[in-house]
């Protein structure tokens, strides 16, 4: 177990803002994290449970205790002819793990390649790219609740997945902490290219293979997305929203030209980075805060940004696009403070 007081976060959120914390404790197996979620003075203070930072926004210092895991590990858990059961520390980066099956042969997370954060978090945010979603690969999730402190394995089912939403981001239910996951992944893969542009990637290459699949998205996020190491950024800073087919044939007829994808029945996905571009925002600075030349979706720390700076151009982006096509998009990232 790792205890820190006055604890800077700069290196624990992806926008790199210069925050600290009261306190930061690590623990790196379930039982250390029952101790910490036992004791005492825990319990009165105020304290977030944070991946590596890559989905947040710090907008102040956090006067409270940050909790992160070191439980790490991946192992097969069972298998069969046709699929491999992979029990994963939720503190293992998430993109290692799409690594390993890749390496093994074991298909369903390829297309989820070179996103950022670790696995717990990945299965909690439900995360997305190119037609897949982490939920299509879920067994189960291994946690801990923090006021009972019991311990409970959800079903893929009890998680309860939506559109970068789960049981676990629902603010009305018991807090839990993710100490596992559990994936079922294909020993003979069907490939999902046909999201986006990542066919059109994958024709460079001479055949379409997992390695093929992981390197073709991994070139697209690249080309694409800023380094957070070298400019911070959370990737994504909103969601695509999902609106009423009416209400987009109507858009349609005004737009043309506007891009969406299917998303159930009477419901269609338009991207947002497309509707931000629209708006004027794409490759413009606002002081220390600027919206990424080759991507609208993305908001980057240009070199002193605050979180409240970054919040402030983020809701003038969402009043534009509210106010020019009548729809509200919603940060993906979470605002801390």
């Amino acid at each position: 177990m790792r205890i820190e007081e006055n604890y800077s976060l700069e290196k624990h959120n992806t926008f790199h803002l210069p925050v600290k914390t009261r306190w930061f404790m690590e623990y790196t197996n379930e039982e250390e994290l029952g101790r910490i979620l036992r004791d005492e003075y825990f319990q009165e203070c105020l304290s977030l449970h944070i991946g590596c930072g890559s989905n947040l926004l710090f907008i102040n210092d956090f006067n409270g205790i940050i909790l992160h895991s070191a439980i790490r590990g991946i192992c097969v858990e069972r298998e069969s002819d046709e699929q491999v059961w992979l029990r994963v520390g939720a503190a293992e980066k998430w993109d290692d793990v799409v690594a390993y099956a890749v390496s093994n042969g074991w298909g369903g997370i390829e297309n989820l390649s070179h996103i950022p954060g670790e696995a717990g978090a990945a299965a909690i945010q439900n995360i997305g790219a190119y037609g897949t979603e982490i939920k299509d690969v879920i067994e189960s999730v291994e946690t801990y609740n923090q006021l009972t402190f019991e311990k409970r394995v959800f079903t893929n089912e009890e998680c309860q997945y939506g559109y970068r939403s789960s049981y676990f981001k629902n603010e009305h239910n018991d807090p839990y902490i993710v100490t596992y996951i559990v994936l079922r992944l294909d020993k003979h893969p069907v490939f999902s290219i046909n999201y986006g542009n990542l066919k059109e990637e994958l024709a460079k290459y001479p055949e379409i293979t997992l390695e093929t699949i992981r390197k073709a998205v991994i070139s697209i996020r690249r080309e694409k997305l800023p380094d957070p190491d070298e400019l911070g950024n959370a990737g994504s800073f909103f969601m695509n929203p999902v609106i009423p087919a009416a209400q987009f044939e109507q858009l349609k007829a005004k737009y043309p030209e506007i891009p969406s994808y299917p998303a159930g029945e009477g419901k269609i996905k338009v991207p947002a980075g497309w509707l931000i571009e629209q708006c004027g925002f794409k490759g413009k600075s606002h002081g220390a805060v600027g919206v990424y030349e080759k991507q609208a979706l993305v908001l980057v720390n240009l070199g002193e940004a605050r979180g409240h700076e970054i919040a402030l151009v983020a809701e003038s982006i969402r009043t534009a696009v509210k106010d020019r096509f009548g729809i509200v998009i919603m940060p993906e990232v979470k605002y801390v403070g």
